[in-house]
C-alpha cells in the first residue's frame, strides 16, 4: 500500500474539499453531526466511564462518518440512522472496538508516562497552590504537558487512517497502525496546516460567542446562538476526514460498506 506524499497546502484543500462535500448534503451532514454531539453528551454525563466508552467507539463512528463522505461523493442519498447498519459487516465492529480499546489504552499510558515522572513536583506545586500566584503550578505542568502532547499527537497519527484501513482494505490491525502512521509522517506539513485551519476557525466561533456576550447578550443566550454553528463547523469537519484519506490513498475500493446504505 503506497501513502501520497503531500505538499503542506494541501492540509488547507482538504478543508475545502470538505466544505464541497457538506454542500452536496448538508441536512444529512449536520443531523450526523447532531448524533455525535448527542453520543459526546450522553457520554459526559456518564463520566468518568462514559468518555472512555466514547473513545472506543470512536474508530466506529469514523467508519460510519467515511461511508456517509464516500455516498455523498457517489452522489447517493444518506440517511443518517441508516449508517449504523455499515457495522453489520461481518468481524468488522469487533475489530474496531478493539482499536478503539488500545486507542484508550494508548492514551492512559501516555498520561502516565508523562505525568508519573513529575508526580512529586506536581503535588508540591499544588499543596503550594495560590490564588493569587498560580506560575508554580504552570511551570511543573509545562513538561508533563509537553511531552504528553507529543506521545498524544503520535497516537492521533497512527489511529488517524487506521479505521478506514481496517474497513475498506481489510488490513489487520498491526499493519493498519503502521500504514496510518507512515501516511500522516509523509504529510506532516499537510496535516500541520490542517490542524492550524481548524484551530482558527474553533477560535472564530469562540470570538463569535465573545462579542455577542460583549453587546449585552447573556451567557446562555449567547451560546444558544452559537451551537448551530458549531455544530455546521462539526458536520464540515467530518467531512473533510474523507479527502484526507481519498489524497493520501486514492478512492476507496469498490468492495466497500455502501451497499448496507
Amino acid at each position: 500500500m503506497q501513502a501520497a506524499s503531500l505538499a503542506p497546502g494541501a492540509g488547507w484543500q482538504w478543508v475545502l474539499d470538505g466544505f464541497a462535500l457538506f454542500r452536496k448534503q448538508p441536512m444529512a451532514m449536520f443531523t450526523w453531526a447532531l448524533t455525535v454531539g448527542f453520543m459526546v453528551l450522553v457520554a459526559s454525563i456518564l463520566a468518568p466511564v462514559g468518555p472512555l466508552l466514547f473513545v472506543t467507539a470512536m474508530p466506529a463512528i469514523t467508519v460510519m462518518t467515511l461511508e456517509a463522505c464516500r455516498a455523498i461523493d457517489q452522489d447517493k442519498t444518506v440517511l443518517p440512522l441508516r449508517l449504523f447498519t455499515v457495522l453489520k459487516a461481518p468481524g468488522l465492529f469487533k475489530k474496531l472496538l478493539a482499536m478503539g480499546g488500545l486507542c484508550v489504552a494508548a492514551v492512559l499510558l501516555a498520561g502516565l508516562v508523562a505525568f508519573l515522572p513529575f508526580a512529586d513536583s506536581l503535588r508540591q506545586a499544588v499543596q503550594d497552590l495560590s490564588p493569587d500566584d498560580m506560575g508554580a503550578l504552570f511551570a511543573a505542568m509545562r513538561a508533563p504537558v509537553i511531552i504528553f502532547g507529543i506521545l498524544y499527537v503520535t497516537i492521533a497519527g497512527l489511529f488517524w487512517h487506521a479505521p478506514a484501513l481496517v474497513a475498506w482494505h481489510r488490513l489487520e490491525l498491526r499493519k493498519a497502525l503502521f500504514f496510518s502512521g507512515i501516511a500522516c509522517w509523509r504529510n506532516k506539513g499537510a496535516f500541520l496546516i490542517y490542524g492550524a485551519t481548524w484551530l482558527l476557525i474553533v477560535l472564530a466561533l469562540e470570538l463569535g460567542a465573545g462579542m455577542l456576550e460583549a453587546i449585552g447578550l447573556s451567557e446562555t443566550v449567547a451560546g444558544m446562538i452559537q451551537m448551530p454553528f458549531n455544530f455546521l463547523a462539526a458536520a464540515v469537519l467530518y467531512c473533510s476526514f474523507y479527502p484526507t484519506y481519498t489524497r493520501v490513498f486514492g478512492p476507496p475500493p469498490s468492495l466497500t460498506l455502501a451497499s448496507a446504505l
